[in-house]
């Protein structure tokens, strides 16, 4: 039987297990590998496991350690996923797919795991299907320029959206637009945010806790998606959300959870995991 499982610390409340159990109902072995020293997690690996997720605080380790980069992975500076093939360990980033698959819950009529299904991860049919969602090319806000927020700049601009980054440092909003120089970013700051939030169609938002500004939100009149990463303490209540108008549509963290879940398995096992099984989970 194969074995896979994620590593990290503190790791003792994912619910990775839970989400590959149900995704695949026992065919496969979980498990968590919890190890304070990355080294030790890492030959635990080596020794008995043919591919694991990886998270905090490991990912740029598990990425430095990689033979082959795949996808985006190398651009965006670390990795969640390894997998042990003929040619070596291979890296992978499924936040990038998680991301688009999330946003498309809101804009496709199939929702992300019907596109997914459709298309996999050629996600060269989502420009299309946000321009009509929205009526006109779209405008992306990302808040936040963290691992999550390179990701989620990268999601943003790989599907068509003209993409603002807004950070508190913007030394790190500058890095990912010269680190990824075949899209064409606009950085702002985050004094910029509350208006920013009214003029963009797609907010993605990967800052921990609320932004200076978020109170100054204006409810909006057109259509808007909004995509929060940290759904355990998330910055738009109730209140903020009613500020932000009844066209917004809000999308949880968890869907992101899921959806890097479900590219992250199925690049593990080549097989596509039961997805309303993993939906009952999450």
């Amino acid at each position: 039987m194969k074995k896979f499982g994620l590593i990290g610390n503190p790791i003792s409340a994912s619910k990775s297990p839970a989400l590959f159990n149900a995704g695949y109902h026992g065919r496969y072995s979980y498990d968590l590998i919890e190890e304070e020293e990355f080294g030790n997690a890492w030959k635990r690996f080596t020794a008995g496991y043919d591919g694991i997720n990886v998270t905090a605080p490991f990912k740029l380790d598990a990425f430095g350690k990689a033979d082959i980069l795949c996808g985006l992975c190398g651009k965006l500076g670390a990795a969640n996923l390894i997998l042990k093939t003929d040619k070596g360990i291979a890296a992978y980033n499924t936040d990038f797919p998680g991301i688009i698959l999330s946003l498309l819950d809101a804009a496709y009529p199939e929702g992300g795991h019907g596109f997914f299904l459709r298309y996999g991860e050629d996600f060269r049919n989502a420009s299309g299907i946000f321009r009509e969602f929205f009526g006109h090319k779209p405008k992306a806000l990302v808040a936040g320029c963290g691992g999550a927020g390179r990701a989620a700049a990268a999601a943003a601009a790989a599907t068509g959206c003209e993409t603002v980054l807004v950070n508190r440092s913007s030394d790190k909003a500058r890095k990912i637009a010269s680190d990824m120089t075949e899209f064409n970013f606009t950085i702002a700051g985050t004094d910029d945010f509350p208006e920013l939030f009214s003029a963009c169609d797609i907010i993605i938002y990967t800052i921990p806790g609320p932004i200076a500004g978020i109170d100054g939100i204006q409810p909006c009149t057109d259509r808007k998606i909004l995509l929060e990463a940290n759904y355990k303490d998330p910055s738009f209540d109730a209140g903020t959300l009613c500020r932000a108008g009844e066209k917004c549509i809000y999308v949880s963290g968890r869907r992101w959870l899921l959806y890097q879940a479900l590219t992250g398995f199925s690049i593990f096992t080549g097989e596509n995991p039961d997805f309303a099984g993993m939906c009952k989970v999450i």
